[in-house]
């Protein structure tokens, strides 16, 4: 999901130092907050006409909020790829509903998706190549070795354990509320993810900026 919105192209916010640019980087890449609530449309829509008319009438409703917002997505020049993929979500999701025949199921894949993430996240602490760094170094202008500076590894290897524990979190919940069968829940606890990761993307980038700036010396052997 990638939105080139303004804030995302100043200097402050490619080298943030302030965790307020660094948020509103991390959110602009996640397509600003009128990206991250159109992407929900289709959800919202779907347990909407749910709950006021019943499964058909939540496919139906679906089918015309997931084009709507693929729609959208393309005047707002979002890239084509991001809204292909948010229109084939939809579908996968309310296929998995239509075979269960039950709301709650079009939420089954993002509620097992935090295990598979959190599982990856993991992985990646245990091989000392953390997620975070992967993804940031770049974009925070680290050294290629970041691998052999102790400091910097240390940010990274502490931002992903904190992935971690918020896909442990988002599962917890959206296990709970799929249990106890509350599509709305789910709904929402879709939409607050996002914010919550953008959350940990910007403290990351702002703590690998600041070690990087005062301790660019790799460790020693």
């Amino acid at each position: 999901m990638t939105n080139d919105s303004a804030p995302a192209d100043r200097p402050e916010d490619d080298h943030p130092t302030t965790l307020s640019a660094a948020l509103r980087g991390s959110l602009a890449r996640s397509g600003g907050v009128a990206g991250i609530l159109l992407a929900a449309v289709p959800a919202v829509a779907f347990v909407v006409a749910d709950a006021l008319g019943g499964l058909g009438v939540a496919f139906v409703a679906l089918a015309v909020a997931a084009v709507v917002a693929f729609g959208v997505r393309l005047v707002r020049r979002e890239s084509l790829r991001s809204a292909v993929i948010g229109l084939a979500v939809a579908g996968v999701c309310a296929g998995v509903a239509a075979f269960s025949g039950e709301a709650r199921a079009f939420f089954l894949l993002p509620t097992l998706i935090p295990a598979a993430l959190g599982v990856v996240f993991l992985a990646s602490v245990i091989v000392r190549r953390p997620v975070t760094g992967v993804l940031f170094n770049r974009l925070v202008g680290g050294p290629t070795d970041w691998r052999d500076h102790a400091a910097l590894l240390r940010v990274y290897t502490l931002s992903t354990l904190a992935g971690v524990a918020l896909h442990v979190v988002n599962l917890g919940l959206r296990g709970a509320a799929y249990l106890a069968d509350q599509p709305a829940v789910l709904a929402v606890l879709g939409v607050a993810a996002v914010p919550a990761f953008a959350l940990l993307a910007a403290v990351t980038l702002v703590a690998a900026r600041r070690t990087i700036s005062t301790d660019p010396t790799p460790a020693v052997a």
